[in-house]
């Protein structure tokens, strides 16, 4: 029998982007292998035209690649058959992602190393981030590129090794911006598009948490594999005991702010689960902090265990955690006298985590002094004094009927039953009432001598005072219950209020008609108006509900919010326990009022000043900019006036005047719509469009050459306004015309998943980054030393570019110059279909 071939390791060379330098290590690594003494052959290896990477390839021996006919065009593919037939140690084979060419043996280049890995030969392949299936969407999002060749996850993932390729952003796009990654006609388009800084952190960032959770896994396995119980606090992670209880949301968020202060922490909150299966928390509140997990980024763990401290120290070391969040018990002060509480357990059996008790408003709502006052209606108390009086004895008289003798013990057991049922009905009171009269007749009637209040057994003293302190436990117990449940009740409704009332101001519903639709709906009344009074009387500043109170006096309950305005709800009376809450809607209603009155303000005086700004602006450029025009076209008219000139002479005043019109045309124009912009008065009008039909005649009336326009007919339809489009492309062309000093101005067109970028490149001296707010400014010049113009242009051509529900944003040009980004919405799909 013969022993099939060991499988071959297999070795990935990640990287972030294209160009980063992975095929160039690989090479290096095939080198340093072969100088070894190791047999490694080229697969496949890709070089792109690349003179460094060709050199690396040099005089490593490479197996010759098949040929593929496919629709009349030939293709080459690595030639598997011919790499399994040589048998090396080691081959290289680039793009692991690769689809081959229809016709070859397999599919996918993954499956032609699976079947090289199957003969015992090592693979050292490239692969980059994008191209993982997982991450497919994640990168679409980020780059508006969806790949089309993608490998599966796992292929990587259980890789032998994995080495990653990493380059910096800035210096990855002056490899670009050099020719060493791309041919120079497609650098332009590659360094304003895919290989723009954001997309290629945002890659970067997606490369090294990928691989950072594979290192992850990997000291998982070597711990599970070596049988190492302790933690090694390689990376944080936070585990946050939750019982389901109402503190849970405190915890939770305690460890949610814990963990961020740990950049790429995890959070884990576990519930330990009774083995037995009777012991539940409420539902519900275990469901909210499930949902307030996976908002916080966390996971959600359900353990089952007896001894809750050690259920989750035992899932916090097999995590690997560094750190316990654990609640201060609710228990009394007895009770964690006597057995402890579950954080000070945890923290004795944590070993080397760290322990963090977390306070919260349990702690002291438990050791909150109890009223004595019933939670129950008073109907439910009227027939509880009823029975506590009337049940004991109706039951005494039905036993001594019975003509038994020696009837102590059982009506004790029945009288005791009794005082539950008082208990249940009428809560504390009565029940102990219930008690009192309960002992009256068992001595009365049942304890010796009959028909006295005497006892004259010691053994008959006791039985009977046993008998009052349990009624009275059992009442207390029964009427805690009911207490704590209608609190917990009123404390839930009351928290879920004034936590949606304070959602509505920070969500931005700052408005008074949001806080009165609110107040009607919370306590159920009829109608709700906010009245504001003034010297004529009282007036309704808001309202909700049908026949509002137009005054104080016209509604059933009012509530003070300032001195000038009070909140009057009409419809059932309040009950005093939901006056604290009315309150805070009060409250809550003046700093919306203030708010609004300060914003009103603030916003009147930002008019005042842009107007003021604006007008001293406008002045002193007028008195510069408008006049040197009209000066050039007053000479050359006089020129013409007097006459005695040549051909010559006379077309040359004629062009100035010619020139000087057309300038005083665009500065008047300019002026025009900043204008109808400032005064809300331009009126776009939006639909589905082809760049087509604008972007050609934008470009037009420049020199030969001036302008390249790159847009390809694959571009979708965006919504705009065509004349307004028009004019903010123009401008801004002419603008990089102007300062390109020579060079073309490239137009390009960039798709991403829900707009279409305009790229206007230029070669120009470019704009410093702390000067490109003040350029979209009125009134404002690169250097106030731009002639021609009031500076008014990129000012317009903003505010156009909002206009149309498109933005105008301006970036470096790699090598020098300016690269002004417009963004416009895409049509709708049915408009493109």
């Amino acid at each position: 029998m013969v022993d099939e071939p060991r499988r071959g390791r297999l070795t990935v060379y990640l990287g972030a982007a294209p160009g980063v330098g992975k095929t160039y290590a690989m090479l290096g690594e095939a080198r340093r292998r072969r100088d070894r003494g190791t047999d490694v052959v080229v697969g496949y290896v890709e070089t792109h035209g690349r003179t460094h990477t060709e050199g690396m390839v040099g005089d490593l021996e490479v197996v010759p690649r098949r040929e593929v006919t496919y629709r009349g065009s030939t293709f080459t593919e690595m030639d598997t058959e011919a790499v399994v037939a040589r048998a090396p140690v080691v081959v290289l084979v680039d793009e692991l992602a690769h689809t081959n060419v229809p016709g070859s043996r397999h599919a996918k280049r993954v499956q032609d190393i699976e079947q090289i890995r199957a003969a015992g030969i090592s693979v050292i392949t490239t692969v980059n981030i994008q191209h993982l299936e997982s991450l497919n969407d994640e990168v679409a999002r980020i780059t508006g590129v969806r790949q089309q060749e993608t490998v599966p996850d796992e292929v990587v993932r259980t890789a032998d090794s994995i080495q990653l390729v990493d380059m910096d952003p800035d210096a990855l796009r002056r490899r670009m911006a050099h020719g060493n990654i791309y041919a120079a006609d497609n650098v332009d388009a590659s360094l304003t598009s895919y290989f723009r800084v954001g997309n290629l952190t945002a890659l970067r960032e997606l490369a090294l948490l990928w691989l950072a959770d594979r290192v992850d896994d990997a000291l998982g396995d070597y711990r599970r594999a070596h049988r190492i119980q302790e933690t090694w606090p390689a990376k944080e992670r936070i585990v946050v005991a939750v019982t389901g209880g109402a503190e849970s949301e405190t915890l939770l968020r305690r460890g949610a702010r814990l963990a961020q202060r740990a950049a790429g922490a995890d959070l884990l909150a576990v519930h330990v689960v009774a083995s037995d299966g009777l012991r539940s928390p409420d539902d519900r509140r275990l469901g909210r902090a499930q949902e307030l997990v996976a908002a916080l980024g966390g996971t959600f763990h359900s353990v089952v265990g007896e001894d809750v401290p050690a259920a989750v120290v035992d899932f916090a070391s097999g995590a690997n955690a560094t750190m316990v969040v654990v609640g201060v018990s609710r228990h009394g002060r007895l009770r964690r006298l006597v057995a402890g509480t579950t954080g000070d357990r945890i923290a004795s059996l944590a070993g080397a985590i760290d322990v963090h008790l977390v306070t919260h408003d349990q702690v002291a709502r438990a050791a909150r002094t109890r009223s004595f006052l019933s939670p129950l209606s008073r109907a439910r108390q009227l027939v509880g004094w009823v029975l506590a009086v009337a049940l004991p004895v109706v039951m005494a008289l039905a036993l001594d009927r019975s003509g038994e003798t020696d009837q102590l013990a059982v009506a004790e057991l029945l009288l005791l039953a009794c005082t539950v049922v008082v208990a249940l009905v009428g809560g504390l009171l009565p029940a102990l009432l219930a008690a009192v009269v309960s002992f009256m007749t068992l001595n009365y009637y049942f304890a010796p001598p009959l028909g006295r209040l005497t006892i004259a057994q010691g053994s008959d003293v006791v039985a009977l005072l046993v008998y009052v302190a349990v009624a009275a436990g059992v009442a207390t117990v029964v009427d805690r219950a009911s207490r704590r449940g209608t609190e917990a009740a009123r404390a839930r409704a009351e928290a879920a209020t004034m936590s949606a009332l304070s959602r509505s101001v920070l969500t931005g519903q700052d408005t008074a008609d949001a806080i009165v639709a609110r107040v009607r709906e919370t306590f159920g009344q009829q109608s709700v108006s906010l009245l504001d009074r003034s010297a004529s009387g009282w007036s309704v500043l808001t309202s909700s509900g049908p026949d509002h109170a137009c005054a104080p006096d016209q509604g059933d309950t009012q509530v003070r919010v300032d001195d000038d305005h009070v909140l009057c709800l009409r419809g059932e009376p309040l009950r005093a326990s939901d006056q604290r809450v009315l309150e805070a809607f009060a409250l809550q209603t003046s700093l919306v009022l203030e708010y609004r009155r300060l914003r009103e303000r603030e916003e009147h005086a930002a008019t005042l000043e842009s107007a003021e700004s604006t007008r001293t602006a406008l002045l002193r450029a007028v008195s510069h900019d408008l006049r040197t025009p009209l000066a050039t076209m007053r000479t050359a008219v006089d020129g013409l006036v007097s006459g005695g000139l040549d051909a010559a002479d006379r077309q040359t005043l004629l062009d100035a005047v010619d020139g000087s019109t057309d300038q005083l045309e665009r500065l008047i124009d300019n002026l025009l719509d900043l204008s109808r912009l400032q005064t809300g008065l331009l009126h776009p009008v939006l639909r589905p469009l082809s760049l087509e039909e604008v972007l050609p005649i934008a470009v037009t009336g420049h020199p030969p050459g001036a302008v390249s326009l790159d847009v390809a007919e694959s571009v979708p339809l965006v919504l705009t306004d065509p004349g307004l489009l028009e004019r903010v492309v123009a401008n801004l062309v002419g603008n990089a015309v102007r300062v390109s000093e020579g060079a073309p101005v490239r137009v390009l067109a960039h798709v991403l998943p829900g707009s279409v970028e305009v790229m206007v490149v230029d070669r120009g001296p470019g704009v410093p980054p702390d000067q490109r707010d003040r350029m979209f400014e009125p009134f404002q010049r690169l250097g106030d030393s731009s002639p021609g113009g009031l500076g008014l242009g990129l000012a317009v051509a903003r505010g156009l570019a909002e206009a149309v529900g498109g933005t105008l944003s301006a970036e470096d040009t790699p090598g020098g110059g300016l690269t002004m980004v417009l963004s416009v919405p895409r049509a709708p799909e049915e408009a493109d279909a």
